[in-house]
């Protein structure tokens, strides 16, 4: 392996360590080099905080002259709620700067490259690309299409249930799985269920102990959900949003939000949300990835509409059964195999008793 792709390697794993915490920003990672040798590094931590290169950098002190700088991103040429990180690598004194991708963002994509170029700064772009678009995929859909990146997570049986034919459902997947879960609601904007699903299994839906916590978000066209769920017990450590049908808003909607509880409405058609437009609320509201933990109505929206873009299974080894049993996927469904939907870039891996598949559907 080339050095470039060494360090930059490096700065990817250094990126990761701010996963769930700079939305809606980027995760970034950054190190400085000076003759072969490591002098500072440095990664985004928190939105509103200081970026990877400015830490860097800062780690770097005066060993940053004369060095060269290796960003999983293309440094920022704007002012946000931090100075451009242009000012940051041409005051430094680095020579030269090795970029993984380019910004997305239309504020600054191909301005931080031109930018450094101007001041004489060689520059070399694309290093461990894939890599590094994979590592921020939830951004880059965010930041073009000002939608959050859906993620759907199903835990089935071998046989593609999510709960016998009486509704039961506690547990499917093992322990194991289950704080895998708790674990990747930290790294999410949000986590959303469908009403059926949030009165029959009544979940907290919150992260493990000690991480951010994610809003959770129901989606309730006609505003079903009891006042005394769970969901609305620890409203202090995470915001509920329930989206419902525009009639049901007016007409309900008051009791809940003297709980202090946000519904959100949104269009309907045939007694169906429209999900694209509650998405692009979502957008609106900075949300920048949403995990959708079922049931299988709202799964088979999504899907159907094109609008999950990576799904993650956790199946058991165990055999529901059942005519009547509740489907992972719902919905109609195509008429024929030619119009079911391609997974990309599946992956397959164990989880306690479980077998974990991921794959990207857009």
């Amino acid at each position: 392996m080339e050095m470039d792709e060494r360090y930059m390697r490096m700065a990817l794993g250094l990126a990761r360590k701010g996963e769930g915490l700079t939305n809606p920003n980027p995760m970034v990672g950054a190190l400085v080099v000076r003759n072969g040798k490591i002098v500072g590094e440095g990664f985004h931590k928190r939105c509103g905080e200081p970026h990877a290169e400015a830490n860097a950098i800062k780690d770097a002190g005066s060993m940053a002259s004369g060095s060269t700088l290796y960003v999983t991103l293309e440094p920022c040429d704007h002012y946000g709620r931090t100075p451009p990180c242009t000012d940051a690598v041409i005051n430094s004194g680095i020579k030269r700067v090795v970029i993984g991708m380019t910004d997305p963002n239309p504020v600054n994509n191909g301005k931080g490259l031109s930018r450094l170029k101007a001041h004489g700064i060689k520059t070399r772009l694309g290093i461990l690309e894939a890599e590094a678009r994979l590592l921020n995929k939830a951004y880059i859909k965010f930041i073009t299409r000002k939608e959050p990146y859906v993620t759907l997570k199903l835990a089935q049986s071998l046989d593609g249930k999510i709960a016998t034919r009486t509704g039961d459902s506690r547990w499917i997947s093992c322990g194991a799985s289950r704080d895998l879960v708790r674990s990747f609601r930290g790294k999410v904007d949000a986590v959303m269920i469908g009403a059926n699903t949030a009165i029959k299994d009544d979940p907290s839906l919150m992260a493990k102990d000690g991480a951010k916590q994610p809003c959770r978000i129901v989606v309730d066209g006609e505003l079903k959900l009891p006042p005394g769920a769970k969901l609305f017990s620890n409203l202090k450590l995470s915001p509920v949003i329930l989206a419902a049908s525009r009639a049901a808003a007016k007409k309900k909607g008051h009791i809940y939000e003297s709980m202090h509880v946000k519904v959100l409405p949104v269009s309907s058609k045939g007694g169906r949300l429209d999900l694209k437009e509650m998405l692009k609320s979502l957008g609106r509201m900075n949300m920048m990835h949403v995990l959708v933990e079922g049931g299988g109505v709202l799964a088979a929206g999504l899907i159907e509409k094109r609008l999950a873009d990576e799904i993650i299974f956790l199946i058991a080894p165990k055999i529901i059964g059942g005519r009547d049993a509740v489907t992972s996927v719902e919905g109609k469904g195509p008429a024929r195999i030619s119009g079911a939907i391609p997974v990309k870039r599946m992956t397959v891996r164990r989880s306690g008793d479980d077998i974990i598949v991921t794959g990207e559907l857009n």
